[in-house]
C-alpha cells in the first residue's frame, strides 16, 4: 500500500497517515502502559524481556522525548520505542508531544517518498545484490560511525571539568 499512488490531494494523503501513525504509536503506548501494569500473561509482555525491548528502554532513558520522536524516521524499532514509553510511564506532557511530531515526520516522508526507498533497493538487488549488499554495507558503516560519535560526544559532555592549574587555584594562608 503506498500512499504516493492513491488517488487523493496530498493534504488529505498526510492528514490519513498522521492520524494512522498517532492511533497506532498511542495505542502501543498504552499496550506498554497495560502490560507493565500486570498483564504478564499476553505476548507484549515476552516483548518487554527481548534485548530489542531493553535497548529501547536505554535509549528512552537516555534521549528522553526526543527518543520517541526520532523512532518514527527508524523501521522496526519505533513500535519498541512506544511500548517502552508505556512501560516506563513516560508522562503524557512529554509522550504526546514527541509522538505528534514523530508522527508528522512520519505522515511527510510516507507521503511524500512512500516505499521508493524499499522498492530502490529491491530493483538494484534484481540488478546486482553484490552491488545491493555493498551499498547496504556502507549505510550501515554510516549508521555505526554516526552512533559511536554520538555515545563518544555525549561521554565527554558528562565528564567532569579538569581541575584548575596550580597558579589559577586559590592558596590558603
Amino acid at each position: 500500500m503506498d500512499p504516493t499512488q492513491w488517488d487523493a490531494p496530498f493534504p488529505l494523503i498526510v492528514t490519513a497517515l498522521f492520524i494512522i501513525v498517532l492511533t497506532r504509536s498511542n495505542a502501543t503506548y498504552w499496550a506498554g502502559r497495560l502490560v507493565a501494569r500486570g498483564a504478564s500473561r499476553t505476548r507484549a509482555a515476552r516483548w518487554m524481556e527481548t534485548a530489542g525491548y531493553r535497548r529501547a528502554v536505554e535509549r528512552l532513558n537516555r534521549w528522553g522525548a526526543p527518543a520517541v520522536s526520532a523512532s518514527f524516521l527508524t523501521v522496526g524499532v519505533q513500535t519498541l520505542i512506544n511500548l517502552a514509553a508505556g512501560a516506563v510511564r513516560m508522562p503524557l506532557t512529554r509522550y504526546i508531544p514527541a509522538t505528534i511530531v514523530g508522527s508528522i515526520a512520519w505522515a511527510f516522508l510516507y507521503g511524500t517518498v512512500g516505499f521508493v526507498g524499499f522498492e530502490a533497493f529491491s530493483l538494484l538487488w534484481e540488478h546486482s545484490p553484490a552491488v545491493a549488499l555493498g551499498a547496504a554495507v556502507v549505510a550501515l558503516a554510516g549508521l555505526a560511525w554516526f552512533i559511536v560519535r554520538q555515545v563518544r560526544q555525549s561521554g565527554a559532555k558528562t565528564d567532569p571539568e579538569p581541575a584548575a592549574p596550580a597558579e589559577d587555584r586559590p592558596t590558603v594562608g
